[in-house]
């Protein structure tokens, strides 16, 4: 994510972003990147990463901004008089961070992100149904009948 994606998703004010990044020139784009590869380490099991860079999950953006945000408040400041906004916005980065954990969690992961054998597939497995069905209510008591048969080791004659 770049210096001015993050400017137009983050909640922080534009002109937070503006000083912040003219009092520490750099430190954003670089914050940025940090988070970019702490979520490609904790996802390179399971998922490609990086992500295409022109068109990225957009859950993945969220997190970053979330954790971003979270992180450049902390370096600009705190504003004394909104304790729940920065409440809020720790809790946003926390839920983000979960979040990845549980992306990463190859058995519980809910989220659908390109895998590792191919980037377009999608992370979700789907099984299929495993039905099926006839015409009769009775035919399948026929078919199991003819299976039993077919697998004694007799052919079913006594």
């Amino acid at each position: 994510m770049s210096l001015a994606q993050f400017k137009a998703r983050t909640i922080m004010p534009a002109a937070d972003v503006d000083r912040l990044e003219a009092l520490f020139s750099g430190w954003i784009q670089q914050m940025l990147d940090d988070w970019s590869d702490e979520i490609d380490a904790r996802l390179r099991k399971r998922y490609a990463v990086p992500f295409n860079a022109t068109t990225p999950p957009r859950v993945v953006l969220r997190w970053l901004k979330h954790l971003g945000t979270r992180d450049a408040y902390a370096k600009r400041g705190w504003n004394p008089t909104s304790e729940m906004d920065r409440e809020a916005i720790v809790a946003a980065a926390e839920t983000a961070l979960a979040e990845l954990k549980e992306a990463a969690d190859a058995q519980n992961g809910l989220f659908d992100l390109p895998v590792l054998a191919s980037s377009s597939a999608s992370g979700v497995s789907k099984g299929f149904p495993f039905v099926y069905s006839e015409q009769s209510p009775y035919t399948w008591t026929d078919l199991e009948v003819v299976a039993g048969r077919g697998e004694d080791s007799n052919g079913g004659k006594r």
